[in-house]
Parts: structure tokens; sequence; C-alpha cells
């Protein structure tokens, strides 16, 4: 038995262990890392980065079906499968090679092989002959698809979930897309308007994180419209015809049956702490076996442990994975001194098109928290730049507290939302009120302007209600923070 002595084991090199791999070398240079899979992060492997190419060749393919609206005539709307694959593939090879470079250039000492569990509070057994003592530990091994019960043995091969999407060859027939989260609603998207048939299937009419009823209503009339979307099926059973997936489900009280090439699995992630033993770690686990790592330390309890990332995270986002990665394996680092780190405002977006954004609190969190607040709303049917764009489609609601007039965030589908929804997080993060935010420039003809239209209804009601002086507080005096 190889054994190893070092001040902080970091399990996982994903965004999050990467990051806490820096912030603890900023204390001391005992620092391993372990990992059991192949290098290269989620984002960059199967996540954020291959998704965006698909993505774009879709809206692509979509900007040349929608030239005619311009006066643009384009002779072919064809789409060459294979070539819009080979692309996805190589540019996703190519961004996870910067990250195997990037973890392959660390010291030898840093870097170790091998599936670790603990035997002991401090001790780690990577692979069957390796022992690894620890001071400190970041648990930081990511998160994997949820697969339903007996699907994947019914299925074999044409299960896939969205790992295997980017190892395609080619563009398949057809696909049905179980899941109508981020992922889901995502790839559905894409593969719709590159002549896949899609089917996506999703559960009691929620559309990907939205939380807000009316831009939920909104964003399931776009969707529905560009591709076959079935935001409420139920008894969802399938099963093998044949070479292709026979998906039985029910929508409306109607029953359905039809078939594809393959069933894509996009029902959600679960943390990969199952193979670690947390049992013997010493730490308090709840019913799930789970345990629970504060917010602003990352550690767990009072112990010598700390998670970040998808492990332990409610928002599986490649910048919070870092946050928490840094939060993490500074305090493993300056252990036993811990410190408490303020967070990021809250940022969601989904690159649909239109796309979602839900910035600093959601409508959900406020009716949870009991928070008093007004809203705010505007379309962007005959918004003018949006018009003028053809992507005139789509919803904002802004929240503001009745109270104060601080601005406490938005969820919306529409153009520019990835932008739009950065603005609105660092208005909720600078504290600023809904008046600040109207007194700042806004462009014509903008997209923005639209948002103008949300925060002025919004500000015109706070206005009808009683008023305190807005507090100086950070940003974690925001509901959600």
């Amino acid at each position: 038995m190889k054994r190893i002595s070092v001040n902080v084991a970091i399990i996982g090199a994903g965004s999050a262990g990467m990051t806490a791999y820096r912030a603890a070398l900023a204390h001391t240079d005992s620092v391993m890392v372990i990992e059991s899979g192949p290098y290269g992060t989620t984002c960059a492997r199967v996540g954020c980065m291959p998704s965006k190419l698909l993505i774009a060749a879709a809206d692509a393919a979509h900007a040349v079906r929608q030239a005619g609206l311009f006066g643009i005539r384009v002779p072919s709307h064809e789409v060459d499968g294979a070539a819009v694959m080979r692309r996805v593939r190589e540019e996703r090879d190519r961004f996870v090679g910067f990250v195997v470079d990037a973890v392959q250039g660390w010291p030898e000492k840093h870097r170790l092989r091998g599936a670790a569990r603990f035997t002991g509070p401090h001790t780690l057994l990577v692979g069957d002959d390796t022992e690894v003592q620890a001071r400190r530990i970041v648990i930081a091994t990511g998160s994997s698809p949820v697969v339903p019960h007996g699907w994947r043995e019914s299925l074999g091969e044409r299960l896939i979930v969205n790992d295997d999407v980017f190892a395609w060859q080619d563009l398949p027939r057809s696909v049905a897309v179980a899941g109508a989260g981020v992922v889901g609603l995502e790839l559905s998207l894409a593969l719709a308007r590159l002549g896949v048939r899609v089917r996506l299937l999703g559960r009691n009419g929620r559309v990907g994180p939205l939380t807000d009823p009316e831009v939920i209503a909104a964003a399931r009339a776009i969707f529905c419209a560009e591709m076959a979307f079935s935001a409420e099926s139920e008894q969802v059973r399938p099963s093998l015809e044949g070479e292709q997936v026979r998906i039985d489900f029910s929508e409306g009280g109607v029953a359905r049956s039809e078939l594809y090439d393959c069933l894509l699995v996009a029902a959600g992630r679960r943390a990969n702490l199952h193979g670690l033993d947390l049992k013997n770690a010493g730490l308090g686990l709840d019913e799930f076996g789970i345990p629970k790592a504060d917010r602003h330390t990352a550690q767990i309890g009072a112990s010598h442990i700390f998670m970040a990332g998808d492990a332990g995270s409610d928002t599986p986002l490649l910048h919070e994975a870092a946050d928490e990665g840094y939060i993490a394996g500074d305090n493993a680092g300056r252990f036993p001194e811990v410190r408490a780190k303020p967070r990021r405002a809250p940022l969601t977006i989904v690159f649909t098109d239109p796309q979602i954004a839900i910035a600093g609190a959601s409508h959900r969190t406020l009716l949870e928290e009991e928070v008093d607040f007004e809203i705010g709303a505007a379309s962007f049917e005959d918004q003018g730049r949006s018009r003028v764009m053809a992507q005139n489609h789509g919803l904002i609601r802004v929240y503001g507290d009745a109270g104060n007039g601080c601005f406490l965030g938005a969820e919306m589908i529409g153009p520019a939302a990835e932008h739009i929804g950065h603005l609105l997080s660092w208005a909720v993060q600078q504290r600023q009120t809904v008046r600040q935010m109207l007194d700042s420039p806004f462009y014509h003809p903008t997209v923005e302007e639209g948002l103008r239209t949300a925060l002025r209804q919004l500000d015109h009601r706070l206005r009808l209600r009683p008023r305190a002086p807005a507090p100086e507080g950070c940003m974690d005096c925001t509901p959600g923070a």
C-alpha cells in the first residue's frame, strides 16, 4: 500500500476542483487533486461549450430560413448533419484540450488518478493501492445525468443522455426528449431547427427554470409554435419497437404513441457522491446520505471537509461552481481559519431562441419568502428593435420591493436575454432602486428599451405604495441570495 500525506486533498478536477486547487495553493504547496475520469470539465466536454456549438449551427439554419422575411432569397436550406457534428466535435475537443493542458501542466506530485473513497475522516483510499492522509479535504466530484429506473435496461443504446449527443457522427432523423429543463429545452430546439423531428416531453407545465406563471405561459406558446412540446405529459412509457423507441404518453387526458430513433433523457442531474463512502467521513448526513455545506464558507458543519460545485450546489452553473471552488479551496488552505465570502447575485440563462433569463430573486423565491413586492411587465411583440430584427417574441416581468423601491429580480423570455440578464443581475448586486435604474441611459433603438417599459410600470406601481428608506446592505439581503 502506497501512503501519501498532504495538507489539502481535492476530489475532482472539474471546474470547482480546478479553482479550489488554485485557491488552496495560495496557502500551501501540499495539495493533491484526485480524479477518476478523464480530465476536461463537464462544461468543456459535454456541457456549456458543445451545446452552444450545436445551438450556433441551429441559429445559422434558422437565420437562413428566416432570410425571406428581409427580402433575401437563399436557394438551399439543406443541413449537412455530418458537417454540423464534425464542427461540434472538433471545436469541443479544442476547448477540452485547453483544460487538459492546464491540468497536465500542474506538478506531477499534485495529481493522482483513481476513484477515491473515505476510510476515515482524514483518510482516502484511491484505487486499491494508495492511501491519502489529508488534513483537509474538498469534495468537488460534480454530477451525472439522472435516468429513470428501468429505462436504460429496456432501451439499451437507444437511450442517450446529453453527454452522448456530442459524440454523434451525424444527426438522427428523430429524437424524443424527456425533460423540459435547461438541457432539454436547449437541445430540443437546436435539433428541431436542424431538421430533426423532435418531441419534447415536460412535466407539470414547467418550462426550463422559469417560475413566473405569466412568463411560463409566454414561453410555452413560443416553443409550442416551433416544435412538438408536451409540457404536461403524463405516464411516459418508453419501449423498443424494432429499431426504434416507442413513446407512450398521455397529454390532456388523451393517450398518444409515437416512434423515434432514440430517447434523449434530460431529467436532471445527481451529485456524484454515491461512491465516496461518506459514512466513514464523520459528517452529519441527511436522510439521503448527503452532507450540507455552508453556502458562504463551503464548510460541512464544523469539520475540515468542504464541498463545492455540482456535488453540493442547488445551482449547477459554471460560474457558481468556480465561486464555490474558490471559497472551498481558500478555506481548506487556511483552515482552521474559515472565512465567509459574499456570493454573487443569482443569474440563470437558457440559450434557446428567444433566450430565457432569471436575474436576482425569482418569482417563486419572492412568494416563498413572503416578500411584499410589485411587478412591472413588458411584451416584446411590438417592441421597436425586436420587431426590426423579426425577433419580436417574449415577455419580461420585473420585481421591486414595495417597502423601499429596491429592484429584486426579473424573469424573462425574449431577444438579448443573456445581455439584459447581466444588466439586471448587476443592478441586484449593487442594490439599486428601480428609480436609479430608470435614471440610467437607455439608447434608441435597442431591445433594452423593452426593459425600460417594464421598469416604468414597476416604478409607477411602487410609487403608489408607502416607502421606507432603501437599505445600504449587501446583496445578501436580497431574497434568494
